[in-house]
């Protein structure tokens, strides 16, 4: 009985798939670590001509990530963009990850040093508790937290309304998005105001009915993977296909602006979707 020899793969197939295999180890590590800042400009009617042409820096989810050391890499960044202010729509820390000593407050002072930093929690400092703290240290290190809270911001003449509410998974008794608002326009009647809230999905059945002329949020981490003609293929709650994920979108006469974040909660990563450092400068209609 003749005896069949079996075919060798050779030696270079197996290289290339060894080579296809770092590359694609490599894409994905510079797409979770590589910093993108992207430009938008959305245009309102009732924008006070003073702040026409502000510069905010919209950023969020940054998961006690590093990007360089101590983050001089985010810090260098978002300084060359010369913002007016600074959002940090929450999810500054995770709680699936250590986090290092001084983390917050070292990132309070990076930014506030920069522009007038203002900031919510999400979901995430919830979950690691002691949120009074984190909101001591980031007051103390320059931070403005806006805790179901509203001020006046000031431009060339002009004044905004900024309102910030903490996270659903904070305090049971804390205010509701719809008491912040009526307070809104009890202290300033109709203003042009802008509204603070970490989670993106609330927007379409709550927070557009607010009548804040702009909603800021992050959470959706951009879909996590984002593929064309997708506005992100997975959401953080691990459900297909979501919307309001990145970018800007409109509903109930409202707007709303999403950042795709910075960092990433445990062990996921983003595919397509590098981390987003935003920049929305406001302009008149």
């Amino acid at each position: 009985m003749a005896k069949h020899s079996r075919k060798r793969r050779p030696l270079w197939a197996a290289l290339t798939l060894l080579l296809l295999a770092v590359l694609a180890a490599l894409f994905v590590r510079w797409g979770n670590t590589a910093l993108q800042v992207t430009q938008f400009d959305p245009a309102f009617t009732g924008l006070p001509e003073g702040f026409d042409g502000c510069r905010i820096v919209v950023l969020g989810d940054l998961h006690t990530a590093f990007f360089g050391e101590d983050n001089t890499e985010l810090l260098d960044a978002v300084r060359a963009e010369a913002p007016d202010y600074i959002f940090f729509v929450g999810d500054l820390l995770d709680c699936l990850h250590d986090i290092p000593p001084n983390y917050a407050a070292e990132v309070a002072d990076g930014l506030s040093a920069i522009a007038p930093t203002y900031y919510v929690t999400g979901n995430h400092e919830w979950a690691i508790g002691d949120v009074p703290e984190l909101k001591k240290a980031l007051t103390e290190h320059g931070v403005t937290v806006l805790s179901n809270q509203f001020l006046e911001l000031e431009r060339n003449g002009g004044a905004v309304v900024l309102a910030g509410i903490d996270d659903p998974n904070g305090y049971a008794d804390q205010k509701t998005p719809e008491q912040v608002a009526a307070e809104v326009y009890a202290a300033y009647g109709d203003p042009f105001w802008i509204f603070l809230a970490h989670r993106n999905n609330y927007f379409p059945d709550r927070y557009s009915l607010l009548g804040a002329d702009l909603v800021v949020s992050g959470h959706g981490h951009g879909g996590l993977v984002r593929l064309p003609f997708t506005d992100g293929l997975v959401s953080t709650d691990r459900t297909l296909f979501p919307y309001y994920t990145a970018g800007l979108y409109e509903k109930n006469d409202s707007a709303l602006f999403v950042t795709r974040g910075l960092g990433n909660s445990g062990a996921t990563f983003r595919l397509f979707n590098r981390p987003e450092i935003a920049v929305l400068t406001l302009h008149c209609a």
